[in-house]
C-alpha cells in the first residue's frame, strides 16, 4: 500500500484551510458553508451538552469539551457511552435539550446541519457506485459550486495527499477496503474544513491495514494541522492517533487527558479496566507500603495519596516472575500469546488472580508454580 505522498508538505492551499473554515463533508459529503476564522484557542467547544431519551436515560449529561485548533482528540468508551451521540451532537445530528454546542467561537444553536461547516466521515464509507474516485472527491465541491478548473485542481491535491494521485478515473468497486477508506478521506478533506470529525472510521478494516492507516492519518493531520474529533471504541487506535483521549461512561467524561497520561494514571477503576487493567484490589496504604491480599506491594516514590483504604492497580508488565521461593507462590492457569508478548494467568493462595506478561522465551508453562514480585513503578493507586 503506498504511504500518504505529500504528507509533508505544506501548501498555500492547505495553510488557508487551518486558518479559516469554508464549506465541509459530512460523511464525506458536504455539510457547511463558512463559519469564520477558528482562531488559535478552541475550534470546538461543548457547554453541558444533554441528552435524554424518552426512558429518561442521559445520553450524554452536561457534557463539557473543548477541542483546540490543530488538536487531534479521540473519544473512546463502550457501548452506550454517549461517544457517537456526542459526535452527532456537535454535527447537528442530534437535537441537544440542554446545552450549547460552538463551533470556531459561534454558538449553533440555530445552524442546521447543512450549515455548520464540519467534515463527518462514518465507518460506512458511504461513496456513489455509480461516480469514479474523482468524482467522488469533487461531490462536495460540486455542492458549493466550485469552478471546475478550481474543483479538478483541489480533487487531483487531495488525491495526492491520501496516495491516490493516479487513481481519479478509477471506479470505487475496484478498490480494496483501504482505498476506499481514503477516497472517503479526501472527499471528507476536500472542502477544506477547520473541524474533521470521524466516527469508527477504521471498524471494516482489518488489524494490519487499520494499524497502518492510523499512523498515515497520524502524518497526515500533523502536517496539515487539521483539527480532528474521532470516535472509535479501540483504544490501541485512539493512542496511536490522538494528542488528547477522552474516556466516556453513561453519558459524562470519565478521564480527559494525553494518551500516556491516561495509561499511566487511569482515574478510577472503571477507566483502569476500561483500559484493559484486571489486576485491580482494595488495599490500606501506608506510606510507600500498599497492604494487599497479594502481600505488601511497593509504592514509587511519585504516589501520593493519603493514607487509608484504596483501589490499587498493579499493571501486567510490572509483575516480574522469578522463583516460587522468592516472591508470592503462584500457579500458572493459563497463557494467551499476543504475537508481541504472552500473558500468563496466575493463581496465589486464597488471593484474587494475577495477569503478568513475559516474552515468548520467558513464559512458563500451564500448571508451573512461580513467584510474583511487583515493581514499584506499575504499582499505581487509584483512589
Amino acid at each position: 500500500m503506498p504511504r500518504f505522498s505529500g504528507a509533508r508538505r505544506e501548501n498555500s492551499a492547505e495553510t488557508s484551510a487551518r486558518d479559516g473554515g469554508t464549506a465541509r463533508a459530512a460523511t464525506s459529503r458536504v455539510v457547511g458553508v463558512p463559519q469564520g476564522e477558528a482562531g488559535s484557542g478552541a475550534a470546538l467547544r461543548v457547554d453541558g451538552a444533554t441528552v435524554r431519551f424518552g426512558n429518561g436515560r442521559a445520553a450524554l449529561d452536561a457534557v463539557d469539551l473543548s477541542v483546540r485548533t490543530h488538536e487531534v482528540v479521540c473519544v473512546l468508551g463502550p457501548s452506550g457511552s454517549g461517544k457517537s451521540t456526542l459526535l452527532r451532537a456537535v454535527a447537528g445530528l442530534q437535537p441537544l435539550d440542554a446545552g450549547s454546542v460552538w463551533l470556531g467561537g459561534e454558538d449553533q444553536r440555530a445552524v442546521p446541519v447543512h450549515r455548520r461547516g464540519v467534515g463527518l466521515m462514518f465507518q460506512d464509507h458511504q461513496l456513489f457506485p455509480q461516480r469514479d474516485v474523482a468524482g467522488n472527491v469533487a461531490f462536495g465541491l460540486r455542492m458549493r459550486r466550485m469552478p471546475a478548473g478550481e474543483r479538478e485542481a483541489r480533487v487531483a491535491e487531495v488525491l495526492s495527499l491520501v496516495g491516490l494521485a493516479d487513481a481519479g478515473h478509477r471506479g470505487v468497486g475496484s478498490l480494496s477496503g483501504g482505498e476506499q477508506q481514503r477516497v472517503a478521506l479526501a472527499r471528507a478533506l476536500a472542502p477544506r474544513p477547520s473541524l474533521l470529525m470521524l466516527d469508527e472510521p477504521f471498524g471494516q478494516l482489518d488489524r494490519t491495514l487499520r494499524e497502518r492507516l492510523v499512523q498515515e492519518l497520524r502524518e497526515l493531520f500533523t502536517a496539515l494541522g487539521t483539527t480532528v474529533l474521532a470516535v472509535t471504541h479501540d483504544q490501541g487506535e485512539a493512542f496511536a492517533l490522538a494528542d488528547r483521549v477522552v474516556i466516556m461512561r453513561d453519558g459524562a467524561i470519565a478521564q480527559s487527558g494525553a494518551p500516556l497520561d491516561v495509561w499511566r494514571r487511569p482515574a478510577d477503576p472503571f477507566v483502569a479496566r476500561f483500559l484493559g487493567f484486571g489486576n485491580l484490589v482494595r488495599a490500606r496504604v501506608t506510606g510507600r507500603v500498599a497492604e494487599t491480599p497479594w502481600g505488601r506491594l511497593p509504592l514509587h516514590e511519585s504516589v501520593t495519596a493519603a493514607s487509608g483504604e484504596h483501589t490499587v492497580l498493579v499493571r501486567p508488565g510490572g509483575v516480574r516472575l522469578v522463583a516460587e521461593s522468592g516472591g508470592l507462590p503462584c500457579e500458572v492457569m493459563a497463557r494467551t500469546f499476543h504475537g508481541t508478548h504472552v500473558s500468563v494467568r496466575l493463581r496465589p493462595h486464597d488471593a484474587p488472580e494475577i495477569e503478568a506478561t513475559c516474552t515468548l522465551y520467558e513464559a512458563p508453562e500451564r500448571g508451573d508454580r512461580v513467584g510474583v514480585v511487583f515493581d514499584a513503578q506499575d504499582v499505581v493507586v487509584l483512589d
